[in-house]
């Protein structure tokens, strides 16, 4: 699967414009590691209704980019949190390595 949907992506560059598509992405970097924090948080507090909104949100603004695998992992863990399931395995750190591939393709094509 690739990094980044360039369909979804171009639509929304289309759409916001290629100087605004430059503030939607630092915003997004920022947003996701609040967000990725926020689930660690949540994780050691054991509470699933802060660790399934952060999933949510992370899994949307991924999509709203194009960015399909790390939207999926992060719609996995939205349902886990959902379902006050704390076995997340390696499952944040997979979202981390997924986050950071996105991250390194979104600078590439600014």
């Amino acid at each position: 699967m690739p990094i980044l949907d360039m369909t979804v992506y171009d639509a929304l560059k289309e759409a916001a414009g290629a100087d605004f598509i430059l503030e939607l992405m630092e915003t997004f970097f920022e947003d996701a590691y609040k967000q990725m924090e926020q689930m660690k948080t949540a994780l050691s507090a054991q509470d699933a209704e802060t660790f399934r909104r952060a999933a949510h949100s992370l899994k949307s603004n991924a999509a709203t980019f194009g960015a399909m695998e790390l939207s999926g992992l992060a719609r996995e863990l939205e349902m886990m949190g959902r379902d006050q399931n704390f076995e997340v395995g390696n499952r944040l750190a997979a979202v981390s390595e997924a986050f950071e591939s996105v991250k390194a393709q979104l600078v590439a094509l600014r």
